[in-house]
């Protein structure tokens, strides 16, 4: 039979699981949904960086609005059981980056949104020096 000590590490270990990129997404998601955040956007970021899976980029009315769901997405990611989280801009309102490890949210307002064009950044295609890269080249895409 299994110690007293064995039992609870076994158990702690069980509550240590934190959740996937994808179902971090979703949670993200319906979040900024329940919010009513506007014009969200979901970067896969596969293949492009390391640093994430996804990136999703929303937009608030104000920065009130900006901050309460910054505020609401970093309580319910915490419940999920993520404690490290970076975040930047809570106070200001006008872009807050919420850092969840395999998902990473940037919070705007319209204007400051449009000004940084973050996510057309992301979705350009993976040009080197002005020529378009060999993957592209040898799918027969224009170059």
């Amino acid at each position: 039979m299994d110690s007293w000590f064995e039992r609870n590490i076994a158990i702690a270990r069980k509550k240590a699981v934190l959740p996937s990129g994808d179902k971090l997404l979703t949670l993200v998601e319906t979040s900024l949904d329940d919010d009513k955040a506007e014009d969200i956007v979901v970067i896969d970021l596969a293949g492009k960086t390391e640093i994430a899976d996804y990136m999703v980029v929303a937009t608030g009315q104000s920065s009130r609005q900006v901050g309460a769901m910054a505020m609401h997405l970093t309580q319910k990611i915490k419940e999920t059981g993520i404690k490290e989280l970076g975040i930047e801009g809570q106070s200001q309102g006008d872009w807050v980056l919420i850092d969840a490890g395999d998902v990473i949210i940037h919070l705007f307002r319209p204007e400051v949104r449009d000004f940084y064009g973050l996510e057309k950044m992301w979705s350009v295609p993976d040009v080197v020096a002005g020529n378009a890269t060999a993957a592209n080249t040898e799918a027969g895409a224009p170059v």
